[in-house]
């Protein structure tokens, strides 16, 4: 259900545990209380109206008074949004129906999160066209686009995202593998491509003191590679060190 009531013996089943899988906003309010009705018809619409994507939970401050003093509810209505289990947004006092929508908007993905989440070519060019400075759809529709030789589109598409690592690295790849590039790493994309980052990185670095003209770009590819990989990776530590010697 889109709707439902709450009470202290079942906040931890509807509330706490199901915002692990599914966002829930918490009406605290009561029967005496004017703004409340105001406001409860505008909240029980918002959740409708997003098909089970998000459940209201409604509390009777009232009835439950240890969960209102636990979650300090000084004022009502009060209005607060679970994820996994923690509050993650909130509001005291009645709100226009408009400022409801965009709390509730909020808390659930977008077209755009949900087109770059299925992540094929369609969905992807369909994210692109919502926001097309967005790293996340243009980057791996790039990508797509690249390996099937389609060059000209896919730097277009990344001239919108400047500034993000995966982009950049992306156009510098294409630089460098042009047939008049000054050097030749073609080992190194065979091995990134192959999924082998660290030796791709190896090979890059190695490949730096003789790269006249082409340090930026081969600069570019390994940082994008070393993004990727985290900063929790001992490797990219280890090779942000031995790029920067290489560098300068």
């Amino acid at each position: 259900m889109t709707v439902i009531d709450v009470t202290e013996a079942t906040f931890q089943a509807e509330v706490l545990d199901r915002s692990r899988t599914v966002p829930v906003v918490v009406d605290f309010w009561a029967e005496w209380c004017g703004p409340c009705r105001q406001l409860g018809p505008a909240l029980e619409k918002a959740a409708n109206a997003r098909e089970g994507e998000v459940v209201l939970a409604k509390l009777d401050t009232d009835a439950n008074q240890q969960l209102a003093t636990a979650f300090q509810i000084q004022g009502i209505p009060a209005v607060k949004a679970f994820k996994d289990g923690r509050v993650v947004s909130e509001f005291v006092g009645a709100q226009p129906p408009a400022a409801v929508e965009q709390f509730f908007d909020a808390l659930v993905p977008s077209e755009a999160d949900r087109l770059v989440a299925a992540g094929d070519e369609a969905s992807l060019r369909r994210a692109v066209e919502l926001a097309p400075a967005r790293p996340d759809a243009v980057v791996p529709l790039a990508r797509i686009l690249l390996g099937r030789g389609e060059r000209d589109e896919a730097l277009e598409l990344l001239k919108n995202v400047p500034g993000d690592f995966q982009a950049e690295g992306l156009l510098a790849r294409a630089r460098l593998e042009e047939a008049d590039a000054p050097v030749d790493v073609s080992e190194a994309l065979t091995a990134l491509d192959a999924g082998d980052r660290e030796r791709a990185t190896d090979l890059l670095i190695e490949a730096l003191p003789d790269a006249d003209g082409a340090k930026d770009d081969l600069r570019r590819v390994i940082v994008a590679i070393l993004d990727e990989l985290g900063v929790d990776s001992d490797f990219a530590r280890d090779a942000r060190r031995r790029l920067a010697t290489a560098l300068y």
